[in-house]
């Protein structure tokens, strides 16, 4: 089940977003992309999650392409994607959003267990379920994004800047509840992320894209411990 990124390339019209991005993630691992406002991480997540085309290369999850497939049908195979922006629907309850991570799975006894699980995961969730979405704070909103997202079951998680707009105890606790989820549950996770450090934190690998372009991998603590790569992207 590794996911297999191979020379992609994407056009923004005349922009190259991503220029001959090659890279690999094994099953069960967490991987930071890592990169400055512009450096191609959004769309990334956008071609790998079916919104966006590409213009060559390759991408594959468990041996089958899914480059040129319908967002949904990712969905249905395992590939879910949070969007950066705490991505939930304002009108719905909170209960409402959570139900709508099952619309497409039919085993409903599974379905409340993966609601109880997110309950327990997020409790403040648990408090708010007949508000409206509208009426969550930032950080109960991406826990809500997260929770729809898990209730999918899924094998890949694409997480989008999870802590964009946070205060910095709120992302404390998406981190952690990351972390937990991958480990309880074995997903395989690609973090998109400006917080470099926080996410380099829970990461078992850092991959730095600048431009679009490969620019390094290493461990965590290997990326963190570079004088160079710390000052020109990690920010410290």
């Amino acid at each position: 089940m590794t996911l297999i990124v191979d020379h992609l390339r994407i056009q923004h019209g005349t922009i190259t977003a991503i220029d001959d991005l090659s890279f690999a993630i094994e099953p069960g691992e967490l991987v930071t992309i890592i990169g400055s406002n512009g450096a191609g991480k959004t769309t990334l997540l956008r071609a790998l999650s079916g919104l966006i085309p590409t213009a060559s290369g390759s991408a594959s999850w468990k041996g089958q392409s899914i480059l040129g497939r319908r967002a949904e049908d990712l969905v249905r195979s395992g590939i879910v994607h949070v969007s950066e922006g705490k991505a939930v629907i304002p009108e719905l309850t909170v209960a409402e959003n959570l139900e709508l991570g099952g619309i497409w799975r039919k085993d409903k006894t599974d379905i409340a267990l993966a609601t109880s699980e997110v309950l327990d995961l997020f409790p403040r969730l648990g408090e708010r379920m007949k508000q409206g979405a509208d009426t969550l704070s930032g950080g109960e909103r991406q826990m809500l994004a997260i929770g729809r997202a898990m209730i999918a079951r899924p094998d890949l998680l694409l997480l989008d800047e999870p802590s964009l707009g946070l205060a910095p105890l709120v992302i404390e606790q998406i981190f952690s509840a990351i972390d937990a989820l991958r480990q309880r549950l074995g997903l395989t996770v690609v973090l998109v992320e400006q917080n470099a450090i926080s996410a380099l934190g829970i990461a078992d690998r850092g991959i730095i894209i600048n431009l679009g372009k490969f620019v390094t991998s290493g461990s965590s603590a290997s990326l963190m411990s570079d004088p160079t790569l710390r000052a020109a992207y990690l920010g410290f």
